[in-house]
């Protein structure tokens, strides 16, 4: 009998355990500010952090183009959660769009 309630209890752990972390993970916030470098050989003209889904919120927006091997820091506007869909636009109108966990990348390096 013991035992049958030992695993029981083991097994309330457990579901009490697995309950807790998407809550813990809701918590989570990113850095309030992300440093965007361009290090490809032409500037970025248009740069924008948004949250996912069917309506997305921007969060962040470069103000001017940034040069070639130039960083800027963009202040993120009320984050909340972790995943966000950043998009990248250049003079030589090449596009990139990605989707990114911000609580674990604080620096997006934009590359060729």
């Amino acid at each position: 009998m013991k035992a049958q309630q030992l695993v029981a209890s083991g097994l309330g752990i457990a579901a009490a355990l697995l309950l807790a972390l998407p809550a813990t993970a809701q918590n989570s916030r990113p850095h309030p500010q992300i440093t965007i470098t361009n290090q490809r050989t032409v500037p970025l003209s248009n740069f924008a952090i948004a949250t996912p889904g069917d309506q997305p919120r921007l969060v962040a927006k470069l103000a001017k183009p940034l040069a070639p091997g130039k960083s800027v820091a963009l202040k993120l506007n009320k984050p909340q959660g972790c995943a966000y869909t950043v998009q990248a636009r250049f003079d030589d109108e090449a596009e990139s769009d990605a989707d990114m966990d911000l609580c674990k990348d604080r620096v997006i390096r934009l590359t060729e």
